[in-house]
């Protein structure tokens, strides 16, 4: 063992990972990065803007956008630091303290966001399904006790493999496989005893990320089976477009969750610039394209940026 990589595992520092073999291009790729998350922040800050100062729009569909809005959105103020840092050569260390505070960040925004699809799932199986009992179901004291539930099933049953971080003895080179930092990444490094955090860690992503999608299809098959018995063709086109922008958001959520997890079981053999890559897909990816997809295919979001706009101009 080198002399540099012993310093490395004597330390409480981890090494971030960019693009490996690619450090020269760094510069090149911080443009679009920096891009990206510009967007990220503008795009999210103006959806909560637009429904902020809405009356309209003070509804509980929109209630539940925002509170994914402001879950991109501190899912991009979470890992700018990190991911930028190391393309604009700042820094490529980070503290264990800094990188548990990330990973729990990072993984508790992930099933906030499960949940809050998973809200706007009964939203929409609410107004197709049920549509005279609409607000009476949904009123805004259900609509704060749903969001209160989501983030509190989000931050505490997490609590318990986040704190055992800090206590394991990483004794391998402390080199992240990404530009900020993930629970599997941790446990990677780890010569401790980590049979708890694994089985614990699988069994939340199975009752929250896992449990939540079955449920999302179930709402689907539920609002399928009311539309195709609508008589209309044009009330069914209706109808399912409502539904358009939150399917695009499952999808855009779920997908690069479903990659991330394959690279990180089976992809071993596969270039680690590929993991990263596949890794700032999972954090970017999403806060980026919902308020693109909200703004597009929301008829009442749409009207409303355009009228601010148009305003503004």
């Amino acid at each position: 063992m080198s002399a540099s990589s012993a310093s490395i595992i004597n330390t409480s520092i981890f090494i971030l990972t960019g693009f490996p073999g690619l450090d020269q291009y760094y510069p090149w790729f911080s443009i679009p990065f920096s891009c990206i998350y510009a967007m990220v922040l503008l795009g999210n800050c103006l959806v909560l803007h637009v429904i902020w100062t809405e009356p309209s729009l003070h509804q509980p569909m929109f209630y539940f956008l925002a509170m994914l809005a402001l879950t991109d959105l501190c899912m991009g103020l979470s890992t700018v630091h990190t991911v930028l840092g190391v393309l604009w050569g700042l820094s490529q260390e980070i503290g264990l303290d800094a990188c548990i505070s990330q990973t729990y960040f990072v993984h508790s925004l992930s099933g906030t966001e499960s949940g809050v699809l998973l809200a706007l799932a009964f939203d929409r199986f609410t107004a197709i399904c049920n549509p005279l009992h609409y607000t009476s179901i949904l009123t805004n004291s259900r609509v704060i006790h749903v969001m209160v539930t989501i983030l509190m099933r989000a931050a505490l049953p997490i609590l318990p493999v986040i704190i055992r971080l800090k206590f394991f003895h990483y004794c391998r080179p402390h080199i992240l496989s990404h530009s900020f930092c993930l629970h599997q990444d941790l446990l990677r490094l780890a010569c401790s005893d980590v049979r708890f955090n694994s089985f614990y860690a699988l069994a939340l992503v199975i009752c929250t990320l896992l449990l939540d999608a079955v449920l999302i299809l179930i709402s689907y098959v539920f609002i399928l089976h009311t539309v195709l018995a609508i008589a209309s063709q044009e009330e069914r086109l209706k109808s399912l477009q409502t539904c358009v922008s939150h399917i695009c958001a499952v999808l855009v959520f779920y997908i690069p969750i479903i990659g991330l997890t394959m690279v990180h079981r089976f992809g071993k053999h596969l270039s680690p610039s590929v993991h990263v890559l596949i890794g700032n897909i999972y954090i970017l990816f999403p806060p980026l394209m919902n308020p693109i997809i909200y703004s597009v295919k929301t008829q009442q979001v749409r009207s409303k940026m355009r009228k601010w706009f148009s305003l503004k101009m």
